[in-house]
């Protein structure tokens, strides 16, 4: 009897025939991987079909369809890339290019990573797996983030989430990187977290983020180039690192009950002073614990 040729299949050995995950997809310790992640997180969308079927996409503006074409590269399933031009609320012509992929075992992978069916925008989170940082965040910045100059002409770098851990570890990894201090705290119209930096803080942040050739929108990364060429004035002040509140500071300050005389013991203004004893009376600051 002539012998089985090893290479082929097991009869029955469905194992055999079954693909297994591509290696190294959405592997989060590369940066590309990393910056796609961040980018879809915040920016794409997972949703279910009937049975096991679904769809992981993301729609930005045709200028930056270029970043589809990557994301394309780097994924080793089928995906497709379609365009279309519609009227929106901000413009009577919209062009947008849309990315799609469809494969149940590349939603998965994505799904456990982090990436939620459906309404998303409060809930997701860094990645609980090891990651290349920087790059996620510009994949979350590029995604939902602003970078350039004011009207002013002063250099900024903002981003705008729902999340709030997400917003938390961006102020976490950014006084690493730049020392600025920044507390998450969501606004009153919309409910979200907005943290802007400027000045030499966007500066050095986003020349940590937009290193050479790193994958990003080519727009924000010439505006990350753009902006390292301002030079402070030189009679424009620095502005002195703030000073966050301690429960020790609020009873110094409800001993005293007395701004002027606070600001002399805890080496305040008397503004601030008086400011934060209205919070503390009003109940829009906690009492501190006796």
């Amino acid at each position: 009897m002539a012998e089985q040729d090893p290479s082929v299949p097991a009869l029955f050995d469905m194992s055999a025939l079954t693909p297994t995950t591509p290696p190294h997809f959405m592997d989060l310790k590369d940066p590309s991987y990393a910056y796609m992640f961040g980018f879809l997180q915040a920016d794409g969308h997972l949703s279910r079909g009937t049975g096991q079927k679904g769809r992981l996409t993301a729609e930005i503006n045709a200028r930056d369809i270029h970043i589809l074409h990557e994301f394309q590269r780097l994924t080793p399933y089928y995906s497709s890339i379609t365009e279309r031009v519609r009227t929106t609320n901000f413009a009577a012509q919209h062009h947008s290019a849309t990315w799609s992929l469809c494969a149940l075992e590349a939603r998965t992978i994505v799904n456990e990573l982090g990436i939620p069916y459906g309404k998303k925008s409060r809930i997701i989170r860094p990645p609980r797996v090891k990651f290349s940082r920087p790059d996620y965040l510009r994949g979350v910045i590029d995604a939902d983030g602003s970078l350039g100059w004011t009207a002013e002409g002063i250099p900024f770098l903002s981003f705008t989430s729902a999340s709030t851990a997400v917003a938390a570890y961006l102020c976490h990894y950014t006084k690493k990187i730049t020392g600025a201090e920044r507390i998450a705290r969501r606004n009153t119209r919309d409910q979200v977290y907005v943290i802007t930096y400027y000045k030499e803080q966007a500066q050095q942040l986003a020349a940590h983020l937009y290193y050479r050739d790193c994958l990003a929108l080519d727009h924000k990364k010439a505006n990350a180039t753009s902006i390292q060429s301002w030079v402070r004035p030189a009679d424009m002040k620095f502005a002195p690192p703030r000073r966050r509140w301690t429960e020790t500071d609020d009873r110094e300050l409800l001993r005293h009950n007395d701004p002027a005389a606070a600001a002399i013991a805890l080496d305040r203004t008397e503004q601030s002073c008086s400011m934060r004893l209205w919070r503390l009376r009003t109940g829009q600051t906690p009492a501190p614990a006796q």
